[in-house]
């Protein structure tokens, strides 16, 4: 009997999440992340070696892989002193240098996977290195991932640079024969929207016959989706697309305890406001339920049964 097969597009904390939960089940598993950052160690090796950011990419690979837990502690090991090598993760540099052995970071990432047994298939949103740039509200453009949520204004429209970047192949052959196709969880404008800018991807999951499913993050966050409704994320991606991508959102809808709330206060996160009529006048099937968990100092999906209630779209 033939596996399900599902396309999870996103990037950053979310979709390593999700696919821990995900590849627990007997489904065929296609990560597609974006290489849009340029922070920290990813940003340095994306700058000195033109190659895209191998962060993401690391943290799906580790979170897909199948092998002992010191080889995955030694994958995500970042060193902390050493002139150069301060800063980078053991992973990033491993990818950097097989990018550098194959001459491809795509073909450097499948030779990885091999040797991390990982569960499924993991493809840049992009092969090569790009940039990320905001049109903000007032008219200001900033450039770079990192800057974009951090620089006090309210993000207009976001687009790629160098704008004739192309996909994959394997992944426009993902998405074609996908049985189930998940945006999200991530950061909307610097880790959802980012793969979608990518040309022919957009066009290619609206033309898929498979379920597409829009994961809602349950917190707003700053400098990015502040006082953002679940229906101002569709309608942003919506807006960047140009066709419709999703046709039903999951969203968690649990009480917050006080001290989620206090603690994410702090750095300005607010609960995304949950608008099912608005959700539903658009057009979109809603899922609701409790998905998101309080877990060592975090509040996140519960990858298991987000994961369970995907699986029932099939």
């Amino acid at each position: 009997m033939n596996k399900p097969k599902i396309v999870v597009i996103g990037g950053g904390t979310g979709l390593s999440v999700l696919l821990r939960g995900l590849k627990t089940f007997p489904v065929d598993i296609t990560a597609i992340v974006t290489v849009a950052d340029d922070g920290g160690s990813s940003g340095i090796l994306r700058k000195e070696l033109n190659i895209p950011p191998p962060g993401d990419v690391r943290n799906v690979l580790v979170a897909l892989a199948e092998v002992e837990p010191m080889i995955e502690q030694m994958f995500q090991h970042r060193f902390e002193n050493g002139n150069g090598l301060s800063g980078h993760s053991l992973g990033n540099l491993l990818l950097a240098g097989m990018t550098s052995i194959t001459g491809d970071f795509s073909r450097g990432i499948s030779e990885l996977s091999t040797v991390l047994n990982v569960r499924g298939n993991v493809f840049p949103a992009a092969n090569q290195s790009i940039e990320l740039k905001a049109e903000m509200t007032d008219g200001s453009i900033v450039t770079g991932e990192s800057n974009i949520p951090r620089s006090g204004k309210q993000i207009k429209k976001v687009r790629l640079s160098p704008k004739a970047v192309q996909p994959l192949p394997e992944s426009l052959e993902a998405i074609e024969q996908a049985d189930l196709i998940v945006l999200g969880p991530g950061s909307l404008y610097t880790s959802v929207i980012p793969n979608l800018l990518v040309p022919g991807i957009a066009e290619a999951i609206h033309a898929a016959s498979a379920r597409k499913v829009y994961i809602c993050n349950g917190m707003t966050q700053s400098g990015e989706t502040d006082h953002f409704s679940v229906a101002n994320h569709v309608e942003a991606i919506r807006s960047h697309t140009g066709c419709n991508v999703i046709d039903t959102v999951l969203v968690n809808n649990s009480e917050i305890p006080a001290e989620v709330l206090d603690k994410y206060a702090e750095e300005s996160a607010f609960p995304v406001r949950f608008d099912e009529q608005r959700l539903k006048d658009l057009g979109y099937s809603v899922i609701k339920d409790a998905f998101m968990h309080y877990h060592d100092d975090l509040f996140r999906h519960d990858a298991i049964k987000v994961s369970q209630s995907l699986l029932k779209e099939l």
